[in-house]
């Protein structure tokens, strides 16, 4: 006759190690979210504490809890019960996730960080750059990535309608601001924080420092990538993203017609006086695809390149390459609007394959032990 293991604390905490916070995409025992485990023979009774008392996360949590612990070989009863962290509890939190950083900082700024950083530009709008930038996200973190969008387009801001967070909130641990995870992907834009679609009325000393919270308020994690969603032209924004990051990498987003094209060449000269580095150009709204397999071009062809070229000539950056052509596709614009890109609704779509492509070129990583002593201590 077969026997089952008996239910210790050690065991309940290891299989609730197993859930994460959604937020913050961390083990709640590692986050200091248990507040008490009781075990009555078979019966498991555990308190849980949330961030916030409105948490919106407070259904996820509780039925992962209680789906580790009913999985649990010899269980009986179930019982999850869900308390609010005190402000203490939660400065002790804010504390525990910002490290050894007592105040905030902008981490990507660090000349020795991880996470590479790539500014999405645009010379006009219109061009798709923030269909671009949500799908090159979401392609990358389908890889294996941990990926973050902050979208800089204070006042055209369509990130959370892109990624299928509209309406969803950040939230606020004493003063870290927790953004949505959606597709696996953080991102965080002024559109979580204004009432439907009220428009932002800022002058530019206002813009530059939403950037800056964005930046250094948001709890990103150990990000591989950060998308930075650029409004269009050369402003107050992009200044501001040079001045704050400027190991910032600009993708330039043209279409093929030839007005489009010069626009965004100006928009990728800035780096001669940024010192930024160009990653590459993204040709968008390419030939479409016909039934039959003949392409239309509808907006011309070859901006792309042509943009890429004009750039190689006029800054000091090595050649510039022109990354991919995504064509003109439906099922793009479709995915954008009810939230699910592309490259995961329909990855075999045109479209999604051309932006994978993409991703891939944009997928190497910063570090290198190229330059760097391996302290081997070998001697002669």
């Amino acid at each position: 006759m077969s026997t089952s293991t008996p239910i210790t604390e050690e065991r309940v905490r290891e299989a609730l190690s197993r859930v994460e916070d959604p937020e913050i995409g961390k083990p709640i025992t590692e986050l200091d979210m248990v507040e008490s485990v009781a075990i009555d023979g078979a019966d498991v009774a555990v308190g849980i504490y949330l961030t916030i008392a409105g948490c919106p996360m407070r259904d996820t949590i509780q039925s992962n809890t209680r789906a580790v612990l009913e999985d649990l070989d010899g269980v009986g009863a179930v019982t999850v019960t869900m308390h609010t962290m005190s402000d203490e509890q939660r400065r002790a939190l804010s504390a525990k996730l910002r490290g050894a950083q007592a105040t905030p900082e902008i981490p990507f700024a660090d000349p020795d960080t991880r996470t590479r950083v790539y500014a999405v530009a645009s010379g006009k709008g219109g061009v798709g750059k923030s269909s671009v930038t949500v799908n090159l996200a979401t392609a990358l973190a389908a890889q294996g990535l941990t990926v973050g969008i902050l979208d800089a387009d204070i006042y055209g801001h369509s990130i959370p309608g892109l990624m299928g967070s509209a309406g969803a909130s950040p939230t606020v641990v004493d003063d870290m601001i927790m953004p949505p995870i959606s597709h696996g992907v953080r991102h965080i834009s002024v559109g979580q924080f204004v009432e439907g679609n009220a428009p932002v009325v800022w002058r530019g000393p206002m813009l530059t420092r939403a950037i800056q919270q964005f930046l250094s308020d948001v709890y990103w994690g150990d990000l591989d990538v950060l998308f930075m969603d650029l409004p269009p032209g050369t402003g107050d924004v992009a200044i501001t993203v040079a001045q704050l990051i400027p190991n910032a990498e600009l993708i330039i987003v043209t279409t093929p017609q030839a007005a489009a094209a010069e626009v965004a060449e100006r928009a990728g000269t800035i780096s001669q006086q940024t010192g930024q580095r160009i990653a590459g150009v993204v040709e968008n709204m390419a030939g479409m695809v016909m039934p039959d397999g003949s392409v239309m071009n509808i907006f011309g062809e070859g901006g792309g390149k042509r943009v890429a070229e004009r750039l190689t000539a006029l800054t000091d950056n090595d050649e510039v390459a022109l990354l991919g052509s995504v064509p003109l596709d439906p099922k793009l614009r479709e995915h954008g609007d009810d939230g699910t890109p592309v490259v995961l609704s329909e990855p075999d779509s045109p479209a999604a394959a051309a932006l994978y492509g993409i991703a891939s070129r944009l997928k190497v990583r910063r570090d290198s032990l190229a330059g760097k002593s391996l302290n081997l201590g070998v001697s002669r």
